[in-house]
């Protein structure tokens, strides 16, 4: 994977384990769609790990019943770290990225570390990137998954 990267992290209220429950049981939940950073037209569907663990993977379904691989997991380590690839459904063939999400604790908290690489494999031109450059694409992501994680931590 390409090493370009938006690196984004927040601390939550909770365990490392229940950091990790909140992102991948109940990212369904949380997961707000974003006008500049939607998986489609269509929005972004309802987001779920499929089946939950180290040999699944994220879809998401969207409102009309059609299904989407996001990407599979490479790492589970519940409490630890997950690793998923990330693919729009207007990504090419040889298109990916990958976000790789740590759980660290800090006293009794929890520092939830997103880190989203390999966006300098995506064209400027590509509808995911909106012509952005890549530097000005990176912070607006950012703010994105900021804003994703917030969302995580209010349910916790």
């Amino acid at each position: 994977m390409s090493g370009a990267a938006v690196i984004v992290a927040l601390r939550v209220a909770a365990s490392p384990e229940a950091a990790f429950a909140a992102f991948t049981r109940d990212i369904g939940l949380w997961w707000q769609s974003h006008p500049l950073f939607q998986l489609s037209r269509r929005g972004d569907g309802t987001l779920r790990f499929d089946p939950a663990g180290p040999n699944g993977r994220l879809v998401t379904r969207f409102a009309d019943g059609e299904e989407w691989e996001i990407g599979r997991v490479r790492h589970w380590l519940p409490g630890e770290r997950l690793a998923f690839g990330w693919r729009l459904p207007s990504f090419a063939a040889d298109q990916a990225t990958e976000v790789d999400v740590r759980f660290e604790p800090v006293g009794a908290e929890t520092r939830v570390t997103v880190e989203h690489r390999g966006w300098d494999a995506i064209p400027q031109r590509h509808v995911a990137r909106h012509g952005f450059e890549l530097v000005l694409f990176q912070r607006r992501l950012g703010e994105h998954w900021r804003g994703l994680l917030k969302a995580m931590a209010a349910g916790l």
